[in-house]
C-alpha cells in the first residue's frame, strides 16, 4: 500500500471517518479509552454531539427526566475516573475533579444544562491524561518526538527524521531517549503502532495484512512477531479473544 494510501485509511480509522466500521462492542469503552489515552481530538470529536441526541440507549434510572440524565452523567463521570486512576492519574486529582463535576451536575436545574456539562467534563480528563504523559518526561525535545511519533504511526518512523525534527544529533537523542522513557526510540514507536494496532483489531473490521500496511510495518510476518512480542498473543488469537 502507498504511503498516500495508509495516511488515508489510518486517517480515517483514527478520526472515525464515516467509512470506519467499529466490531460489534461496546462503544462506551472505546470512548472511555480515548479519555484515558489522552486523545483529546477524538474526545473533541466525540463530544461534539450532545449527550441528549444519545439517550435512546440509556436506561431508566428515574422517571424524573432531568434527574435521569443527572445520573446517567454522575455514572459516566466516576467510571471515567476510575479508568483515569488506572492509567495513572493521582488517586486525589481524579476524585476531586470526579466531586467538582458532580456537584455542578447536581445544581443543574434543567436537562440541557446537565447536558451541556458532558462535553467540558470528558475533555477535563483528556487534558490532563495527555498532559500527565507529556509530564512523564522533562524534555521538550522527547516531547515533540512523541507527537511526530504519534502523528506519523502510518509511515516508517527513523531516528533520522525525529532528529532533524528537534534538531538534535541521532547519538544525543537517542540517549536523551532512553534516560527519559526508559525505552530505545524503536521499542516506544512499535509500542505506539501496536498499542493502535490493538485498537483496529478490536473496534474495526479491517482485516490483518491491512492492519500490517497501514501502520508500516515491512511485512505481516513481521508485524505478527512485534505484537506477539508485545502482547504474548498473535494479531488474529487477539482479535479472537476480545469477539469472545
Amino acid at each position: 500500500m502507498e504511503e498516500t494510501g495508509r495516511s488515508l485509511v489510518y486517517r480515517e480509522f483514527v478520526q472515525r471517518e464515516e467509512m470506519f466500521v467499529r466490531a460489534p462492542y461496546n462503544p462506551e469503552v472505546e470512548f472511555y479509552s480515548y479519555i484515558m489515552n489522552g486523545d483529546t481530538a477524538m474526545v473533541d470529536r466525540l463530544t461534539d454531539e450532545s449527550v441528549l441526541d444519545k439517550r435512546e440507549g440509556w436506561g431508566r434510572l428515574s422517571d424524573n427526566e432531568l434527574q435521569n440524565v443527572k445520573y446517567h452523567l454522575v455514572i459516566t463521570t466516576a467510571v471515567i475516573a476510575r479508568y483515569c486512576i488506572n492509567a495513572g492519574l493521582p488517586l486525589q486529582t481524579a476524585y476531586n475533579l470526579s466531586d467538582h463535576y458532580i456537584m455542578q451536575i447536581d445544581k443543574c436545574r434543567s436537562v440541557e444544562a446537565a447536558a451541556a456539562l458532558h462535553k467540558p467534563m470528558c475533555m477535563d480528563y483528556a487534558k490532563r491524561m495527555r498532559s500527565l504523559q507529556k509530564n512523564a518526561v522533562h524534555s521538550i525535545h522527547i516531547v515533540k518526538c512523541m507527537d511526530y511519533i504519534y502523528d506519523r504511526l502510518h509511515t516508517r518512523i527513523t531516528v533520522k527524521d525525529l532528529a532533524e525534527h528537534v534538531g538534535l544529533s541521532e547519538a544525543y537523542l537517542c540517549r536523551l531517549f532512553k534516560e527519559q522513557t526508559g525505552s530505545s526510540v524503536s521499542e516506544y514507536i512499535a509500542r505506539m503502532k501496536i498499542a493502535t494496532a490493538k485498537n483496529m483489531l478490536r473496534f474495526s473490521d479491517y482485516p490483518i495484512a491491512e492492519i500490517s500496511s497501514i501502520l508500516a510495518f515491512p511485512s505481516q510476518s513481521y508485524f505478527t512477531k512485534v505484537f506477539k512480542k508485545e502482547c504474548a498473543l498473535t494479531p488474529l488469537e487477539y482479535r479472537n479473544a476480545k469477539e469472545a
